[in-house]
């Protein structure tokens, strides 16, 4: 999708979806890029409704708001819909192994001093990791692959390892912890079953010295 061509045109897609007394509108394009916060790091979008007010060969525009609108690029669509039509859309998110959102904050059970259970929430601005449903290791070389899994960056830079694992449907997650007299013999190493349309079957990283 042409961003810049779509910009230029939205004053005239949205002739007609604004009231007369408002001067501007805001829009959002979906275009499949990774999304930015004002401070500089990436967030997922929430899923939104709408109403579809135009069409063009490459994009869909819907109205969300009194004077705002999200452009949608037609080939990253399950459907596209009729003008007119209300549709609810959910973008791509990180995830994470159990299907929340990797956005989502973690719950820890913390005690008072005479042993009272409470619930504690933490989020971190920028923050969506998808651990691995792995208990604390014996090995530090397992540990250690654990965390590239966790925080090394896919391709895209958006993602990490284990949100591709996620995406690609990765369960029967099995795992290697040798104890160091093992450690050549029994390598560290984590296992998954995955299902694309490129592949599926058993995926092992191995952790070699």
């Amino acid at each position: 999708m042409d961003t810049q061509a779509i910009r230029a045109q939205m004053p005239t897609l949205v002739v007609g979806h604004v009231p007369s007394n408002v001067r501007s509108f805001k829009f959002n394009i979906f275009d499949g890029q990774p999304k930015v916060s004002t401070l500089g790091f990436h967030i997922d979008p929430k899923p939104f409704e709408g109403k579809v007010i135009a069409t063009t060969d490459e994009a869909i525009v819907v109205k969300t708001g009194r004077a705002e609108f999200a452009v949608l690029d037609r080939t990253l669509v399950t459907e596209v819909p009729d003008e007119g039509a209300k549709v609810q859309v959910e973008p791509y998110v990180r995830r994470r192994f159990d299907g929340q959102r990797a956005d989502t904050p973690e719950e820890q059970t913390e005690f008072t001093a005479d042993g009272q259970p409470y619930t504690v929430k933490r989020f971190v601005l920028g923050s969506a990791p998808a651990k691995l449903p792995i208990p604390e290791p014996r090995c530090p070389e397992l540990q250690e692959l654990i965390v590239q899994l966790e925080q090394l960056p896919a391709p895209d830079g958006f993602r990490r390892i284990t949100h591709l694992l996620v995406d690609a449907g990765a369960r029967d997650i099995t795992w290697v912890d040798p104890l160091p007299a093992d450690i050549i013999r029994t390598p560290p190493a984590i296992g998954f079953t995955v299902a694309t349309m490129k592949f599926q079957g058993r995926v092992t990283v191995l952790y070699e010295r």
